[in-house]
């Protein structure tokens, strides 16, 4: 954790996968940065993955982290976990339990018996990038989300009744992510024997959001245990990666459909090859103009047809995709940008999650998002991996 006294408004900033075609919304947050320390100089935001300043970003990650250590801007926690609450604009209330998970119990591949499991297909291609970060990186600070199904609340019912647990932290997110706090939790056995009660078919984790960061995150430790001793494979921290746990019944857990926005294209021509218009429950929008499009009425369905038909027209004529959380969001960049087209996409019911993936596997790639865009996950606590 940082150290008392920091500037927390300044140091937690939003999950590095958000905002990617928004550069507006990164230049802002630099300017509420500044010169504070800050997470958004320990992780990579995905928006400068293709820039060419890219590999010198990286670089200065490690810099930072050593930079950070050596100024003693971190203070160490004892073994335990953190309560975190979490109101946003959208949600009153959402409640998790920040933990290590070990990576030997994770898997991504599409029929895994892994007790931790990806919801959706790994595209093997975003590892690379993540896994230069974390190669030479001391800390990670990730925002990978875990679900996992709990109607009674068995884990966290108590818990969120106590009122002798340490505050670590209280504050107002930047750029309007509302509000967290974060209690801190000594290890107690109790905590992990009610999460060992809940697994079913071997399945305890589904992965929420941050599957490309877990998956990254094991590829490292396949790489560092090759060359250990047995008796340093248990206990080596790049073994464990830190993670947010949250009720899939949470009342803060809400899915919301991941958007696909095509750039670089002729809009006219896209649309009038991807099929006819009519009454359905999917949108599509160029110009900034909404017209109705018919698809499946399965979310995961509706996602294979249409990143089908993307990929076949991408590859025949250019130009690229991205993915948009928020309707809206998707109407203002079509209307700014007249070769960009946008398709809405029908929203997931979160209760068939768990019994999809174990009687078909992971999901397609963003079938859902975990609310919009402002609720994702902001970096906070880290880990040491080296």
């Amino acid at each position: 954790m940082p150290r008392v006294g920091t500037d927390m408004h300044a140091w937690a900033v939003i999950a590095c996968d958000q905002h990617t075609s928004d550069s507006a919304y990164w230049s802002e947050l630099e300017k509420i940065v500044g010169d504070k320390p800050s997470t958004l100089r320990l992780t990579l935001p995905e928006i400068y993955l293709d820039k060419p300043d890219c590999s010198d970003r990286i670089e200065s990650i490690s810099k930072t982290m050593h930079a950070y250590k050596a100024k003693g801007i971190f203070r160490k926690l004892p073994k335990g976990f953190v309560l975190v609450r979490r109101k946003t604009p959208y949600s009153p209330m959402r409640t998790g339990i920040v933990l290590a998970v070990d990576l030997e119990d994770y898997s991504y591949e599409k029929q895994s018996r892994a007790t931790i499991r990806a919801t959706e297909a790994t595209i093997l291609e975003r590892i690379p990038p993540r896994l230069k970060i974390r190669e030479c990186a001391e800390l990670e600070f990730p925002h990978i989300m875990l679900l996992y199904d709990d109607p009674q609340d068995l884990v966290l019912g108590n818990l969120k009744r106590r009122t002798d647990l340490e505050t670590l932290y209280d504050f107002e997110l930047n750029m309007d992510g509302g509000h967290i706090s974060g209690q801190f939790v000594p290890e107690h056995e109790d905590v992990i024997k009610r999460f060992e009660s809940l697994r079913k078919d071997g399945l305890l984790f589904m992965v929420g959001d941050g599957n490309h960061s877990l998956a990254s995150a094991k590829a490292l430790w396949e790489k560092i245990k090759a060359d250990l001793p047995e008796s340093e494979k248990d206990v080596h921290p790049a073994r464990y990666a830190l993670c947010e746990a949250v009720n899939l019944y949470d009342e803060g857990i809400r899915f919301e459909a991941i958007h696909r926005l095509v750039k670089g294209v002729d809009a006219a021509d896209f649309i009038n090859r991807f099929m006819e218009s009519g009454k359905g429950n999917g949108a599509l929008y160029a110009g900034g103009k909404k017209q109705s499009i018919s698809l499946p009425k399965e979310a995961a369905d509706a996602v294979r047809m249409v990143d089908s038909y993307i990929s076949e027209y991408l590859t025949k004529r250019g130009g690229s995709v991205d993915y948009i959380h928020g309707e809206e969001a998707l109407a203002q960049l079509t209307r700014e940008n007249p070769d960009y087209v946008g398709i809405c996409l029908p929203k997931m019911d979160k209760g068939q999650l768990f019994g999809q993936v174990l009687r078909f596997g992971s999901l397609p790639r963003k079938t859902f998002s975990m609310g919009e865009s402002e609720e994702k996950r902001y970096y906070i606590e880290g880990k040491e991996i080296r």
